[in-house]
C-alpha cells in the first residue's frame, strides 16, 4: 500500500499528474510486499525546467530522487528509475551482507545446543609490554586460566609469544623468523 502525498510549487499537481505518479509507484511496490510506503513527490516548474523529487521510505529506510527535464512526465519517470535502482542496490547489498553474516557450519547436539566451529567468537584485546622471558614465565604462572602470555622480548625487540605445555609443568616459545 501506497500513501501518497504531492505537493506542488509553481505547478499544478492535476488528477492527470497523481494518476501517473500512482501507476508508476507500482514499480516500487513490489519490493516491498505488504510494507506501507510513504511517498512524497512535490513538482515544482524553475525556469524552462520542470523538477520532480520523490522521497520513498519503507520498512525504516529512505530513498531519494530529484531530476529535472522539459516535460513533468520525464522527470518523473527519471525519478522511478533512480529509486528502482537504489531500493534494487539496497536490497542486494542488505542479501549480501545477510549472507556473508551467517553462520559458516552450525551442528545441533540433539539438546537444542548449537556448536560453531570454524568462527571467531572472542577478540581480546591487551597491552603488550617489554621484559624478559624469566619476567613473562612469572605473568603467565600468575594467569592460572591462561594458556599463553605476549610479551615484547627486551633481548631482541621482537614479539613473542610463551605458552604452557601439556605437562603443566613447562614452557614452550614462539619467535618471529628475521
Amino acid at each position: 500500500m501506497i500513501n501518497l502525498t504531492i505537493t506542488d510549487k509553481e505547478l499544478k499537481a492535476t488528477d492527470a499528474i497523481k494518476d501517473y505518479v500512482e501507476k508508476k509507484l507500482t514499480r516500487i511496490e513490489k519490493y516491498f510486499g505488504e510494507e506501507t510506503i510513504e511517498a512524497n513527490v512535490k513538482i515544482k516548474a524553475e525556469k524552462n525546467y520542470q523538477i520532480a523529487e520523490m522521497y520513498i521510505s519503507a520498512n525504516g529506510v529512505s530513498y531519494k530522487a530529484v531530476t529535472e527535464d522539459k516535460d513533468l512526465y520525464a522527470s518523473i519517470d527519471k525519478d522511478i528509475d533512480i529509486l528502482e535502482g537504489q531500493i534494487r542496490k539496497s536490497k542486494t547489498k542488505r542479501e549480501k551482507m545477510q549472507k556473508d553474516s551467517s553462520i559458516k557450519q552450525i551442528t545441533f547436539n540433539g539438546e537444542d545446543e548449537i556448536s560453531i566451529e570454524d568462527e571467531v567468537i572472542k577478540t581480546l584485546h591487551y597491552e603488550i609490554k617489554p621484559m624478559s622471558i624469566e619476567d613473562a614465565k612469572l605473568k603467565l604462572k600468575e594467569k592460572v586460566n591462561n594458556l599463553f602470555y605476549t610479551f615484547i622480548n627486551i633481548d631482541t625487540n621482537k614479539v613473542n609469544v610463551l605458552y604452557k605445555l601439556p605437562d603443566g609443568k613447562n614452557f614452550g616459545i614462539v619467535e618471529p623468523e628475521a
